[in-house]
C-alpha cells in the first residue's frame, strides 16, 4: 500500500480544496510511481487532511496520517504501507512514520526542522529526495534530519535531485523513477538506493 500525503501551507485552519493543486500534483506523481514499481497489486491512498496547514504545535496532519493510517490496517490488518509525502506532507509522514505497518517513508522536497524529532526513527527505513535548489523548502534542513536519523538510528538515504524545485516539474521523470525505486526498496525490504546521509559525498546525484 502506497500512502500518499500531499502539500499545505504553514499556518491554515480552512479545509484543502477538494481539487487542489497540492493533491493533483501527489496524485499524478503516485500513479506514475505504483506504472513504474511494475507491483499490480499495490495500491495507493491518500491522507485526506482537516486543516490546509501544518499550524504550530498543533501539528494537525500528523493526527491525520495515523489516522489514515489506522483505517488502512482496521480494514487489512496484515497491509505493508509506504508513506509517500511532499513538502509539508513529508514533515507529517516524518512524524508518523514509526505506525507499526509503517515498512518506509519517501520524502520528496520536505519540509524539515530542527526541532522536529529524531528518536522515534530508530530502526526506520526513510529515503529523501531534494533539489538543493528548492526555493521553497530546504534541502539542507533536509539533509540535516537525515544526518540526525541517521546517527539516531535510522535507515536513511538522501539523494540531491538537480532538476525540479519544488514543484518536481522539470526532470519529473527522474524524480519518479528514484522514487519507483524506493518504494520498491522498501516493500521487498532489500538495501535503498545512494548513500548513507553522514557519507563523505554530498549525496548522490542520480545520472
Amino acid at each position: 500500500m502506497l500512502l500518499v500525503l500531499p502539500g499545505g501551507r504553514a499556518e491554515s485552519l480552512d479545509p484543502p480544496p477538494r481539487l487542489g493543486l497540492a493533491r493533483l500534483r501527489m496524485r499524478v506523481f503516485a500513479a506514475a510511481v505504483r506504472r513504474r514499481v511494475g507491483d499490480t497489486a499495490l495500491t495507493t491512498a491518500e491522507v485526506h487532511y482537516r486543516h490546509r496547514g501544518w499550524n504550530g504545535p498543533r501539528a494537525h496532519p500528523v493526527a491525520d496520517a495515523r489516522a489514515a493510517v489506522r483505517e488502512l490496517v482496521a480494514h487489512a490488518p496484515d497491509v505493508r504501507i509506504v508513506l509517500l509525502g511532499h513538502s509539508m506532507g513529508g514533515r507529517a509522514a516524518l512524524a508518523a512514520a514509526d505506525e507499526p505497518q509503517v515498512v518506509g517513508t519517501v520524502l520528496l522536497a520536505p519540509w524539515c526542522e530542527p526541532v522536529d524529532g529524531v528518536e522515534h526513527l530508530r530502526g526506520r527505513r526513510i529515503v529523501v529526495l531534494h533539489d538543493p535548489a528548492d526555493r521553497v523548502t530546504s534541502a539542507r534542513k533536509s539533509r540535516a534530519f537525515a544526518t540526525r536519523a541517521a546517527r539516531a538510528g535510522a535507515d536513511v538515504r538522501y539523494l540531491d535531485v538537480p532538476r525540479g524545485g519544488h514543484a518536481m516539474l522539470a526532470g519529473a521523470g527522474g524524480w519518479h523513477r528514484l522514487a519507483a525505486s524506493a518504494v520498491t526498496a522498501l516493500l521487498a525490504a532489500g538495501p535503498l538506493p545512494g548513500a548513507p546521509p553522514d557519507a563523505p559525498a554530498p549525496g548522490l546525484t542520480p545520472g
